[in-house]
């Protein structure tokens, strides 16, 4: 399987997670050595949706971060561009309506959510202006979106490590267990080349939200992101 390059090219990337999707849920744990699950129950906290509230759950891949959303009672759909981890996803969880959407055109009219969601999937969108503007259509106004991504770590000595020597551990440990070779090292990539916690807070206040804001989770590994469409 051929990698993604960093000029995101849709299917180039949909590809990509077409050919680890069987073993990404596994991959991530172990690469992250299940600090992936709290990253993520952090990140249905701050969405807070209520019972009965519709929720949009980007790049959701199989599925596994929208099912805190349905078991709290939330109408949510995953969404995501490969096929292949949308297939996986509904074998496993047949009761979750998953659709097949590209975030920079999304799918759904306009004001149809009361909130949109997205982890560690931001980053592998080519146009993050457009996409946060798609997020900003299809929520109702009054309506928040929280973005879960890798970041930079705050502690200087700790992020020459983590991107020095962690980042190229990475891609080792993930396609000894992938089995498909080049797809974590695009992964690694793209980590290393993203926007900064300030630089995304800045792009989404460009986009049109409002009251933006991040929390360092993980020492700024992770990072998440929170605004509100202006009512």
């Amino acid at each position: 399987m051929s990698r993604a390059s960093l000029e995101k090219k849709p299917a180039e990337v949909a590809s990509m997670f077409d050919g680890i999707a069987a073993r990404y849920d596994l991959t991530n744990d172990l690469i992250s050595m299940g600090q992936d699950r709290r990253w993520r129950r952090l990140t249905v906290e701050a969405v807070a949706a209520m019972p009965g509230e519709r929720v949009l759950d980007l790049a959701a891949g199989t599925g596994t971060s929208s099912e805190p959303f349905a078991a709290d009672g939330a109408f949510v759909v995953p969404s995501d561009f490969s096929t292949g981890m949308l297939q996986v996803g509904k074998e496993r969880r047949p009761d979750l309506p998953f659709v097949a959407g590209d975030a920079m055109r999304l799918p759904f009219a306009d004001a149809s959510f009361d909130a949109v969601t997205i982890s560690f999937g931001l980053r592998n969108v080519a146009d993050t202006s457009v996409a946060l503007r798609e997020m900003l259509r299809v929520v109702r106004p009054g309506g928040r979106v929280v973005i879960c991504e890798f970041s930079t770590p705050t502690w200087a000595p700790f992020r020459k490590v983590y991107q020095e020597y962690l980042m190229r551990a990475l891609p080792l440990v993930a396609n000894a267990v992938t089995r498909e070779k080049g797809s974590y090292d695009y992964l690694a990539e793209s980590i290393r080349t993203w926007h900064t916690q300030v630089e995304l807070a800045q792009l989404l206040l460009g986009a049109g939200w409002e009251h933006a804001a991040y929390r360092n989770v993980s020492g700024g590994i992770v990072a998440l992101h929170r605004a509100v469409r202006p009512a």
